[in-house]
């Protein structure tokens, strides 16, 4: 049976690329009972006689795959923030990098709206972009709409877009690709956030790669993650935990510590450590999700 991409879902169809031809298919019955749900992005097995009526037969295990947007087997994820309008926020995007590196996905921080900074939030943007760079984040900002900087990273990768609401995600998405003409979100004066706008999701072929044509989700929580995985997603505590006193060292209470004296020397990010101990106090304190119907 012939093997190909989940590009398009949409209305119970999935659309697989296989060969240089995009074949309309439906799931298998039999997959609700095996609590199977195919997501754009997947790998799967599939027959078909022609291009129009087939069938998904199996869906190959996967690397990761994101709620929203609904996507699998992802490698790249563009952090879209902005510097004002809303302002920059340390712990969104600390969120995102945190699931970013919990589901093993290379993040890429893009900064915008740097033509309407102060040079005082252009300074303190300067410093960010240093120090997340330091931890080994490409820190990319946007200028006069050229995006090269950016699009020189999808080659041969399945990239999707995240960040806070109002940050310009689909702004940027239309930049790269003018013909999806992605509804934008109008800023809330009040609420400080963009709309959110919501559309199926469709991967589509830009310089080498694929990308997501839906930007995702604006805010995070830690459903899933337990607080022994959690210092193991920020790159600098994990570096440093090796010096630590203690092997599985939560770099909280703990004497020794070294992800604490390099707190005290300057040489990780105040911000940082704070939202590492938010992030563990939300983990400990999440109320148990418990499945209504066991399998």
């Amino acid at each position: 049976m012939p093997k190909g991409q989940i590009r398009k879902a949409l209305s119970g169809f999935y659309y697989i690329y296989h060969e240089g031809e995009t074949y309309q298919t439906r799931g298998r019955g039999n997959f609700r009972n095996r609590n199977i749900t195919p997501l754009v992005g997947d790998w799967v097995e599939f027959e078909s006689s022609n291009l129009t009526d087939g069938y998904v037969l199996d869906v190959f295990e996967r690397e990761n795959e994101l709620i929203r947007p609904a996507v699998a087997n992802i490698d790249l994820g563009v952090v879209v923030t902005s510097c004002v309008k809303p302002n920059f926020s340390f712990n969104l995007l600390d969120r995102f990098l945190v699931t970013l590196e919990s589901k093993k996905i290379q993040p890429i921080i893009y900064i915008t709206k740097l033509d309407l900074a102060t040079e005082e939030i252009k300074a303190e943007m300067a410093n960010v972009k240093k120090y997340y760079e330091s931890v080994g984040y490409p820190v990319l900002y946007s200028e006069s709409g050229n995006t090269d900087n950016l699009t020189a990273y999808f080659k041969d990768k399945l990239t999707v877009f995240m960040g806070q609401s109002g940050a310009g995600k689909s702004t940027l998405l239309n930049k790269i690709a003018p013909s999806l003409d992605l509804e934008v979100g109008d800023i809330s004066e009040a609420l400080g956030r963009g709309r959110h706008t919501t559309r199926h999701v469709e991967l589509i072929e830009l310089n080498g790669g694929l990308v997501a044509d839906t930007p995702g989700f604006s805010s995070i929580e830690f459903l899933e993650m337990s607080l022994e995985e959690l210092p193991k997603y920020f790159p600098e505590f994990l570096e440093a935990s090796e010096f630590c006193k203690f092997r599985e060292c939560m770099h909280h209470k703990e004497p020794k510590c070294e992800v604490k004296h390099r707190l005290e020397e300057g040489n990780i990010l105040q911000s940082r450590y704070d939202n590492y101990l938010q992030f563990y106090e939300e983990i400990k304190t999440r109320k148990p999700k418990y499945n209504k119907k066991e399998k």
